[in-house]
């Protein structure tokens, strides 16, 4: 893996990762001349017991821009101003212009005065361009590229949880106009958070748990039985699994992970990489294959804190959640589901698991 940092006019940070040698000489663009200078906040929730981040300076970002603008496109020329510029670069990393998250270099405002605790929003928000191709998608990219993708990520985890202030970093993808993506480049993002959000809390709550009591993590075991049962499998390699899980709660769910107990992407083998690259590819081709267009989805990676302590219990897996119910309509959150957080299912895993097994898919 190949790097180069640079900054970008308005004091934003970007950095170029490439499978071969970057050449010296590139600059990096941005349409903006000045600093942001927002400051969001964070207000406790005092019913959930979890914090929740408020940056209204948002409702101003980049909105369903006109088709022939991309600021994710690479820049040609002083006339289209652009978040990367041109060059023999695979994978760019830069701060989101307008992030939930993130205190400016000034120090930023001071959180509000109000009725429940409050604080600075401390934390990061990147945006990840996967290729410089915009009419590209991430489950189309060269195995090699989609392993220096996870290298990518690894990298980010270990030099954003370096800062004092971050305890959880996670990527993840919304790809889609259908869950709200705005720019269609293939891109995704990483938000480092200054507290370990709900959902991965509860996840390492719970392995904690499991793994005091029979000695290994719930999803190791999990991929064991899995791997055993093979019904519901959707990619089965030396290193890596991809399945349909028995407790999924959205229609062709499935979740990718290294066999091995891995606990974030900085501790994988390279073989362990190339692997899980090769899981990914398979699941994100089968679903565009599957429905014969380009699927929308949720994609979030777990893996463990970077509150310098160890984490055994944490197993890294990627949580994959197309929005689709049936073929002509599509899955929404129900009632039940935002209110009481039961999910209800009406499509078995077994059977979106059979559909995804029949797509055949060319990994070259």
């Amino acid at each position: 893996m190949h790097r180069l940092d640079l900054t970008k006019p308005d004091g934003r940070p970007l950095t170029l990762y490439a499978r071969a040698p970057i050449e010296g000489g590139l600059r990096a663009p941005s349409p903006f001349p000045e600093p942001l200078n927002a400051s969001p906040h964070l207000r406790w929730h005092p019913l959930r017991g979890e914090w929740v981040t408020y940056a209204a300076y948002r409702q101003g970002r980049t909105f369903l821009p006109p088709p022939e603008y991309n600021p994710l496109a690479p820049t040609v020329s002083t006339d289209n101003p652009t978040e990367v510029p041109a060059g023999a670069w695979d994978i760019a990393v830069f701060d989101n212009r307008f992030p939930s998250l993130g205190v400016p270099a000034s120090g930023g405002d001071p959180p509000p005065h109000l009725i429940v605790p409050t604080a600075q929003a401390q934390g990061r928000c990147e945006v990840v361009v996967f290729t410089q191709d915009p009419k590209g998608a991430l489950g189309r990219l060269p195995l090699d590229h989609i392993e220096l993708l996870l290298q990518v990520w690894g990298d980010r985890t270990q030099r954003l949880g370096e800062r004092a202030e971050i305890q959880y970093v996670l990527p993840f993808e919304n790809r889609g106009a259908e869950v709200g993506v705005t720019l269609h480049h293939p891109h995704g993002q990483i938000y480092a958070y200054p507290v370990v959000p709900p959902v991965p809390a509860r996840m390492l709550q719970v392995a904690a748990q499991h793994r005091a009591e029979h000695g290994r993590g719930p999803l190791e075991m999990l991929i064991e039985a899995e791997r055993a049962n093979g019904e519901r499998i959707v990619y089965a390699g030396p290193h890596a699994v991809a399945f349909v899980p028995v407790c999924a709660r959205y229609p062709y769910e499935v979740w990718v992970a290294p066999i091995r107990n891995v606990p974030g992407f900085a501790q994988l083998e390279p073989a362990e990489r190339a692997d899980l690259a090769r899981a990914l590819k398979t699941v994100l081709l089968k679903y565009d294959a599957l429905w014969d267009r380009p699927l929308p989805y949720l994609m979030a990676w777990y893996q463990a804190p970077t509150d310098g302590q160890p984490h055994p219990e944490m197993h890294l897996h990627a949580e994959i959640y197309p929005p689709y119910r049936t073929r002509d309509r599509l899955k929404y959150l129900a009632g039940t589901e935002i209110a009481a957080g039961l999910f209800a299912m009406d499509a078995l895993p077994e059977e979106k698991a059979r559909e995804l097994q029949q797509v055949e898919v060319s990994l070259s």
